[in-house]
């Protein structure tokens, strides 16, 4: 008898959904024993808020919106209360899968349940939800494609599934509710308890979490698609700044500091009685712009005006300390950690330094979400720790590069922004910039002061063009002090020399100078020059002194950083400023470039430079006798014509080798305070000089214009992050054979964000080809060739040998 057909089995039952309580919802996966649960998260973020009011208060463009602070609260309360969702729990488990959607889009839900009870009115509402959902990705994209993340409007459109993606989601034949109706409403009455609320009366015309998503997020694209007032732009950046830093914050359990290493009565704490300037800076309230000689103590009256703005502003100011060159950075900031006070229980003053490409790359992945996590969520947690450290301390050494940066806005750099707004901003030595960057500078000056902050500048060679240019980017006044004549003594002997540094017979001069017992400052204008001075005068410096192995040192910008600062530190031990009474110092040798022009307070006996801009050449002639107290009284000070003018501009050279051969055919030897002010008129009063002004006036407008309206404040802006990068042609590399140990150092279990940027080395863009360059994608930073020594630092690679 045939067999009939086969039964099949019967399908098992489906697996019952877990049916979780409030407990057991999670917004973190780590700490992995116990992750961090969501209500948690959620009251850490909106006490963080707080934290971040009290420093930042209502300042500027800030006090004339008084709900700002308000509805940050409250998004910080809802930015994630979409994590909710099943499916995001249960990738959040090990192993688990990938949910595919945005938390944060589903937070919208919440938004529009507690608007009615809440009593948020129409702009209340709308600000909040596009927190809540602009915290992670920006809402539209660039006008052309490629960028950052994909934005919102590209995710949701007309094509999404709604409930697919947030009711009811089927997965493997068996349907998964992502919001059980009893975890609803515990969240819901978590929430309204938490704001002292009535909690919502449901009705059976409610619409579900996914049409309340759906419509409140597309209220909310329509109202940033076209462009805005600048006004309600930069408020929106401050706004969404302000929910991110207190989100990432929160995330990895940083506080901000509250103590100010900066003592409000500074001046009458040093040890020593102030100099007139310095007194007049500290009775200074508002911007100022101080003019003063070098080694006449204009540090010091930076930070006595910084004091005396710090009770007259609201909430707790950051102090920000700026220099041109990346290489000066760790020098001042070993200065203010030693001489500014410490807080209670420390011993030396907290002072922020990350440099920018690991600053940059920490905050990138730093803001990676949960919603797509990267492979490694220990080492995002670590980014996370190490880029809130950013933000922690209230006085930080920055180059402006990083603080222009913010003007990228979005999720990674509008917290940047905001903590521009309530601060004080010393610009040292800002001579030193080429016109387009003073012209950007003067763009940001405009743009602290809408941020209620105000600025210092600090300079021993400000042309007048320069201060025009200042006292016309603002809208309050500026105050000029300058440094009564005769603050320093006449200092050098100035000599000119047709003859190029790295002639035969200047060499010898310089090997005479050591042979004679002096120490010797020879400045160049490129690296690759630096290097074979300094090659060519090393045994003669340890000749001259024995068994000293700081006798000769090179310092430019193409060295590791933490060999810079080595170097650094060996010179200011090395070539100390003299006092009163002190007796001669040995011999020694030091070859160096523009990094040696700023904030390094060094002193040596003699000085030989090649012509360049004629700030450079009066900051170089700055350490050179630096106090007037050599025991020879004035010493000799030679600038050498140069073949070539790189890397300056041609007319800038010809300008100042112009004004000084005008100085010196009147019979003037010296190099006085009154002689460089002449310079400086000489060198600006010219066809190059008038250029320069206009050239920095137009990049001020363009840059206005173009990052600093922010009439698009949702857009992926990431489109501009190379441009930004490219127009201050500056970058920081990687030789590829410290790869291993910076991966260490920032992926590893000992991450240490100081001592991977200690590997970093200073670059142009220009000369990425010439060290075979390529881009690492997962360390965010470009990979170099090249010949690299402690001593002498980084050259460029051998080219191949041939066989012809």
């Amino acid at each position: 008898m045939a067999a009939g057909p086969l039964t099949p089995p019967p399908l098992p039952p489906p697996p019952r959904q877990r049916r979780r309580s409030l407990t057991d919802v999670r917004a973190k996966s780590r700490p992995r024993h116990d992750p961090e649960r969501l209500t948690t998260h959620s009251r850490t973020v909106h006490a963080m808020v707080a934290h971040i009011r009290d420093r930042i208060a209502s300042t500027g463009i800030l006090a004339t919106e008084p709900a700002f602070w308000t509805r940050i609260l409250h998004a910080a309360l809802l930015h994630d209360a979409g994590k909710i969702a099943e499916s995001f729990q249960q990738q959040l488990e090990p192993g688990g899968p990938l949910w595919g959607e945005r938390h944060e889009v589903l937070s919208l839900a919440y938004v529009d349940l507690l608007a009615p009870t809440a009593r948020w009115n129409t702009a209340d509402r709308l600000m909040i939800a596009t927190l809540v959902a602009s915290h992670h990705r920006p809402l539209h994209a660039p006008s052309s494609l490629g960028g950052g993340k994909t934005s919102l409007a590209r995710l949701y459109n007309q094509h999404t599934d709604w409930e697919e993606a947030f009711t009811r989601t089927t997965t493997l034949q068996h349907p998964l509710i992502q919001v059980p109706r009893g975890l609803h409403q515990q969240f819901l009455a978590w929430l309204t308890g938490y704001l002292t609320l009535d909690p919502p009366t449901p009705h059976p015309s409610d619409p579900p979490l996914a049409q309340r998503a759906k419509t409140l997020l597309q209220e909310v694209l329509t109202a940033w698609e076209q462009p805005v007032t600048s006004h309600t732009g930069l408020l929106a950046v401050l706004a969404q700044g302000a929910l991110t830093l207190a989100d990432h914050a929160g995330s990895a359990h940083e506080q901000l500091q509250t103590h100010m290493p900066l003592h409000p009565h500074y001046l009458t704490r040093l040890p020593h009685p102030p100099h007139p300037h310095q007194q007049a800076a500290a009775t200074t309230d508002g911007h100022l712009v101080l003019a003063a000689p070098t080694g006449s103590g204009k540090t010091e009256a930076g930070l006595a005006w910084a004091a005396r703005q710090m009770p007259t502003m609201p909430g707790q100011p950051r102090l920000i300390w700026t220099l041109p060159y990346r290489a000066s950075l760790n020098a001042i900031r070993q200065r203010l950690t030693l001489t500014l006070t410490p807080a209670p229980g420390d011993t030396t003053a907290d002072i922020g330094l990350l440099h920018g490409a690991l600053a940059r790359t920490l905050l990138s992945e730093a803001l990676a979400d949960d919603c797509a996590p990267i492979p490694d969520t220990a080492r995002k947690a670590r980014a996370r720790a190490a880029a809130m450290r950013l933000f922690t301390q209230r006085v930080r050494v920055a180059t402006p590069h990083q603080l222009l940066s913010a003007a990228l806005a979005g999720p990674t750099h509008s917290s940047v922004l905001l903590e521009q707004a309530n601060a004080l901003f010393v610009l040292d030595e800002l001579h030193a910039y080429d016109p387009q960057t003073f012209g950007r500078l003067c763009a940001a000056m405009r743009l602290w002061e809408r941020l209620g902050s105000r600025f210092a500048v600090l300079s021993a060679t400000l042309a007048p063009p320069l201060l025009t240019l200042i006292t016309e980017s603002v809208d309050h006044p500026v105050t000029l002090h300058t440094a009564p004549h005769g603050t320093a003594p006449v200092r050098h002997r100035l000599t000119l020399d047709d003859t190029p540094l790295t002639h035969p017979a200047s060499i010898d001069r310089l090997r005479s100078w050591l042979n004679d017992g002096h120490s010797v400052l020879a400045v160049t204008n490129t690296v690759t020059t630096a290097q074979t001075l300094f090659t060519a005068l090393t045994d003669d410096a340890h000749t001259a002194a024995p068994r000293d192995p700081h006798a000769a040192l090179l310092l430019h910008s193409r060295f590791k950083n933490r060999d810079r600062d080595a170097i650094e530190h060996a010179l200011l031990h090395r070539h100390p400023e003299r006092t009163p009474g002190s007796s001669r110092l040995p011999a020694g040798l030091v070859v160096a470039t523009q990094t040696v022009e700023v904030s390094l307070q060094l002193d040596l006996d003699r000085g030989a430079v090649e012509n360049a801009p004629i700030e450079a050449v009066a900051q170089r002639a700055g350490r050179v006798n630096r106090r007037g107290l050599h025991p020879d009284g004035p010493v000799e000070f030679r600038v050498h014509a140069t073949q070539s003018h790189r890397p300056y501009d041609k007319a800038a050279v010809q300008a100042a080798w112009d004004a000084l051969t005008t100085l010196t055919a009147d019979g003037t030897d010296t190099l006085s305070e009154q002689d460089i002010d002449r310079l400086l008129h000489l060198a600006y009063d010219t066809p190059w000089g008038k250029e320069w002004a206009t050239l920095a006036r137009d990049a001020r407008d363009a840059f206005t214009a173009d990052f600093l309206t922010f009439t698009d404040p949702f857009h992926d802006r990431s489109e501009y992050a190379q441009k930004l990068s490219e127009r201050f042609d500056t970058i920081e590399v990687l030789h590829r054979d410290d790869t291993s140990e910076y991966q260490h150092l920032t992926t590893g279990p000992d991450t240490d964000p100081l001592l991977a940027s200690g590997l970093l080395i200073p670059l142009r863009y220009s000369q990425l080809a010439t060290y075979n360059a390529t881009y690492d994608q997962r360390m965010k930073i470009h990979l170099i060739d090249g010949e690299y020594d402690s001593h002498l630092g980084l050259r460029p690679p051998t080219p191949p040998e041939t066989i012809l």
